[in-house]
């Protein structure tokens, strides 16, 4: 069945991306594939990131390690939002290794699975997962894999950075694990301080771009083609759009393309947001709809029904124009785009 939309995904980058972080960091990286691989393909991006290396992978439930199907036999899944009540039977049956979040998930997995392995949250400031510091002697008998915290100011220079760094220090020297583990994308940038055993990326793998240090490191992943519904003349004085946000001022020669916030081209494009067809920028005009977005071509005499542009995709400058953050620009790309992966 033709789609007028795709995804062209390119796993040169992905291992790219994953192997730049990896020598950033100094240790081995395992790589975040939770929310479907961020949007661009859980399962595709899995193979990509173990062909360069990768070893440990990350969900963020046990229904998406479900989804995931088979992981390579010599690599480790993990689940981050560690046993729901729910899923105790899942978490018997599964191979994946759970992070454990709370005091009642520790006492959970010890009915689960008292002699296999799962892993630990601790909240050093953030105060969305993790035991407390005061809270880690529930933790005597467990075989602990890797000790984790998450760090809630590292795209920024902060000074909660480093109090983060001290206050996990002091407990990875208490608690008994295989590995420690803290830094995310941009954890990775502040430094080989914040590394320990292991790191644990996520936007940066995808071509997000968390801090300067990463600026021309990282490449893209992830373009976004649509395709050309109609072409039409709007003539001055003429609006386009809901809510006849753009008025033209000029005869204005505009192309209609198969893409829309249904798609997870969202609203912060609108009046903002600009595809290409070949050399020629095409500016979004007036708002985007749920399928069907306006772009300015009079840069592009010959663009007609039936053909292709590409959105500007690039995550940084994508989030600057729509003022959307990267993470929902990736994460929101919708089931319909046919997707498309090169090497």
């Amino acid at each position: 069945m033709h789609r007028p939309l795709r995804l062209r995904l390119d796993r040169a980058a992905l291992k790219h991306n994953f192997r730049w972080l990896e020598d950033r960091a100094g240790v081995p990286a395992g790589a975040a594939i939770k929310a479907d691989g961020y949007g661009i393909g859980a399962a595709e991006t899995m193979r990509a990131f173990h062909e360069a290396g990768c070893r440990t992978f990350f969900v963020s439930t046990y229904a998406e390690a479900e989804a995931l199907g088979p992981v390579p036999d010599d690599s480790a899944l993990v689940v981050l939002h560690g046993v729901a009540a729910e899923d105790s039977e899942a978490a018997r049956q599964s191979n994946a290794r759970p992070v454990l979040n709370s005091v009642t998930q520790v006492g959970r997995w010890k009915e689960i699975a008292p002699d296999r392995a799962c892993d630990v949250m601790i909240d050093t400031g953030m105060n969305r997962l993790g035991l407390s510091p005061d809270e880690i002697g529930v933790l005597d008998g467990l075989s602990i894999d890797t000790l984790h915290s998450h760090l809630a100011c590292a795209d920024e220079d902060s000074p909660m950075n480093g109090r983060q760094l001290s206050i996990f220090r002091e407990i990875a020297a208490a608690v008994p694990a295989r590995r420690y583990a803290i830094a995310n994308s941009a954890g990775i940038c502040l430094g080989r301080d914040y590394s320990f055993d292991l790191v644990r990326p996520g936007l940066a793998l995808y071509g997000g771009v968390p801090r300067s240090e990463a600026e021309g490191q990282i490449r893209q992943v992830a373009r976004v083609d649509a395709q050309v519904v109609q072409r039409r003349t709007i003539h001055a004085g003429e609006s386009c759009g809901y809510g006849a946000t753009f008025m033209a001022s000029a005869q204005t020669e505009a192309v209609i393309i198969n893409v829309g916030y249904a798609d997870g081209y969202l609203r912060g494009f609108s009046s903002s947001g600009s595809a290409f067809a070949a050399e020629f920028a095409l500016p979004v005009l007036g708002r985007v709809s749920m399928d069907l977005v306006a772009l300015g071509c009079d840069a592009s005499p010959d663009l007609k029904e039936g053909d292709w542009v590409e959105l500007d995709y690039d995550l940084p400058t994508a989030s600057e124009a729509s003022r959307l953050s990267q993470y929902e620009l990736l994460t929101t790309l919708g089931s319909r785009f046919e997707r498309v992966w090169t090497s």
